[in-house]
Order: C-alpha cells, then sequence, then structure tokens
C-alpha cells in the first residue's frame, strides 16, 4: 500500500526565503485514505473531528523525512493504542510512536519502535529514550507536537515547551515516507493535523546518532543466520546433529544501546521461520573463563563449542501476568573460552514484541 508508486505524485510545497511553511490537512481532505474497521467524520467537543477505531488515516500526496508534525487527539481512559506510523517505506517497515492510555503516567505510557519486516519490537526499544511517564487528559483535547531530524526524535506534550519525550536514536536510516494516524482497540478522536517539511540535515557515519555501541564491553555485531523454525532444535543439545549447511548469513550491527534487532534482516513468520542463529567467534591468546551477560527477546539457546549451555524463555507473561518480555541483561554465562577459535551460537525464538538480543563481557578477553 504505501509504495514509492504510490506517492509518486507529491505536493509542490511552498518554501519562502528558506522556511518551510506550515501545512493544515483537514480530515474532510480528500488527501486521507480512510481504512479499516471504523472511521467517521464528526464533532467532539466543539471540534470537527476524525474519530478512528481499529482503523487509520493515511496522508496521501506526503513522503517526509524531517519535519515538524502536530495535531489533537481525545480518548477515554482504557486500553488501547493510538498514535502515528511515520517515515512508513510499506506495509511492514516504519518508524511508529504510540500512546497507552491505559499506563497513564507509568513508565510505559507511550512507546517509540519501529516496525520491521511486518514486526514491532517495543520489548527491545524500553525505558529512558523510547518512552516517558506523561499523565494524560482524558475525554478531552489535548495536543501532540512531533519534531523528527535525522535520527532522533522529540515528542512535545499538551503544549509543553520542554520535551516530553526525547528519542535519541531512530532505528531506521533517515529517509522519506509516508504519514498514517491510527487507533488500535480503542476509538480515538483526531483534530487539527499539519505538518512542516524541514531541509534534511547532513549526518555522517561519525555522528553521535549514526555510531556503533561506544562501550567496549558490548557486542557490537553479530553473524546473523536464516530463519528456521524453533521446533528443529527440540532434543537438539549438540549442533552435530542440527543440519547447518543451508544457513546463509549476515553480518547485523547493534543499535547504540546494545541491543541487536533481528527482525532488520528476517522476516517473522510463526512456527515455520521464527528463529535465528546470532553467531560470536572468539580467538583468543589463551586459555580463560570470561562471563557473557546477555539478554533476548522472546526465547534463546547458548550453544558454545557446538555444546548446549543455556536455554531460557522471557516471552510475554511467562513468569507473572504482569511479565511484559522486556530485553535486558538479566541473565550470565561463564564460558571456558580455549586457545585459538571458540564460537557461540544463540538460537534466538520469536513470539511477538520484539526479536532481538544483546550481550557484554564482564572483562576484556585477553
Amino acid at each position: 500500500m504505501y509504495t514509492k508508486l504510490f506517492f509518486a505524485i507529491l505536493l509542490s510545497l511552498s518554501i519562502t526565503t528558506g522556511i518551510a511553511q506550515t501545512i493544515a490537512v483537514p480530515f474532510d481532505s480528500l488527501r486521507w485514505q480512510l481504512e479499516g474497521q471504523h472511521y467517521e467524520l464528526t464533532t467532539y467537543q466543539n471540534q470537527d473531528a476524525l474519530l478512528l477505531r481499529d482503523a487509520s488515516a493515511t496522508l496521501k500526496d506526503v513522503l517526509l523525512q524531517d519535519g515538524i508534525l502536530e495535531w489533537d487527539m481525545a480518548f477515554a481512559e482504557q486500553r488501547g493504542f493510538s498514535g502515528i506510523n511515520f517515515r512508513i517505506q510499506d506495509d511492514r517497515n516504519a518508524e511508529v510512536f504510540y500512546l497507552r492510555p491505559h499506563q497513564s503516567g507509568k513508565p510505559d505510557a507511550n512507546q517509540y519502535t519501529p516496525l520491521d519486516n511486518g514486526l514491532t519490537a517495543w520489548q527491545l526499544y524500553t525505558g529512558e529514550g523510547y518512552a516517558a511517564t506523561l499523565p494524560y487528559v482524558f475525554d478531552q483535547w489535548f495536543h501532540i507536537k512531533m519534531v523528527i531530524k535525522g535520527r532522533q526524535a522529540t515528542i512535545f506534550l499538551n503544549g509543553a515547551t520542554t520535551p516530553s519525550l526525547n528519542i535519541p536514536w531512530l532505528h531506521h536510516a533517515a529517509t522519506e515516507g509516508a504519514l498514517q494516524l491510527y487507533a488500535s482497540r480503542l476509538p480515538a478522536y483526531f483534530a487539527n493535523f499539519s505538518y512542516q517539511v524541514l531541509s534534511p540535515e547532513k549526518t555522517t557515519t561519525t555522528s553521535p546518532t549514526n555510531s556503533p555501541p561506544s562501550d567496549p564491553s558490548l557486542i557490537k555485531s553479530w553473524e546473523v543466520s536464516s530463519p528456521f523454525a524453533e521446533n528443529d532444535l527440540n532434543s537438539i543439545t549438540d549442533l552435530e546433529k542440527f543440519d547447518t549447511q543451508d544457513l546463509q548469513w549476515t553480518t547485523l550491527a547493534a543499535d547504540p544501546s546494545g541491543t541487536t534487532n533481528l527482525a532488520t534482516i528476517s522476516a517473522f513468520q510463526r512456527d515455520s521461520a521464527n528463529t535465528v542463529f546470532a553467531k560470536l567467534t572468539i580467538n583468543t591468546s589463551q586459555p580463560q573463563i570470561k562471563g557473557l551477560q546477555f539478554g533476548f527477546s522472546d526465547r534463546a539457546r547458548i550453544f558454545f563449542n557446538g555444546k548446549l549451555l543455556f536455554a531460557g524463555n522471557d516471552s510475554y507473561r511467562t513468569r507473572d501476568f504482569r511479565y511484559l518480555g522486556t530485553i535486558g541483561y538479566h541473565d550470565t554465562v561463564y564460558l571456558p573460552l580455549k586457545k585459538g577459535h571458540n564460537e557461540v551460537w544463540i538460537a534466538v525464538s520469536e513470539s511477538f514484541g520484539g526479536w532481538g538480543v544483546q550481550g557484554r563481557w564482564l572483562s576484556p578477553l585477553e
């Protein structure tokens, strides 16, 4: 749906003296494509509004890379997810920001996550820089302003002059894409949408927002296999008994936080293609025991030099009904490294919410 051809006819923007004009787009404009279970032009609290419930509104004629987006919203205090998809490349790849009314005032009241190959990753992008503790007002209008520049975005809620949320790292490279408002599981009202196109900022591979992890203890990249079915590993404790010959491998860099989003290169299919290997090769000058602290989402099996060393399950609600399954450095294995060549293979399996792995050494390798 969101293809380059679909957006081939772009809006001619009025630019004077180098300053982009703020352009309002009423929701009764033909520039919007409305889809989903329920969408309705209506009036809410004296405002012309668009009501969405399990539905979306896509601005058909704009591809935006850097810019300023503003709109008003209103919703009830109930469980749901509503917000904006931006820099949309297609139905399966975009940047996403949404609000959780039912978590008002809590650390996960809102969420930034990328959408990669159809999989959102809120379990990987968690905590400071990805969500903020914000209280919401209910059944009345409030204002959202979003400033997108390069690999960063800043959110201002309800007229705030200081940022309500700074997103220091947008997962996808800065590129132009479509805009879409949406509401899932709850009805949400939208009004007074406008946008302003900003000139893209020049970035380099050495700029802070494009850098790999700076902490030398963090694993900066992994060799990642093509996906396969998790069930293929049932009863496997020795990799010699697993057919790895048909696997294809890709080097995948970690985000600056040290988390590696496996969905970046792997299309997830439940049961049939829900697992990949993330591999490390370690060459040491002498035998030593080294602690590897790691995190994963959702399940992991660690093979060290071909032998099963660890198996764990951090899936959503596997520990109690409040357990979210968010990634973190919660586990450690101590590897008996031999002199020379060693390999760590981590089979990472996914259900939903984020397919990822992260690792860091507790002490430098010798």
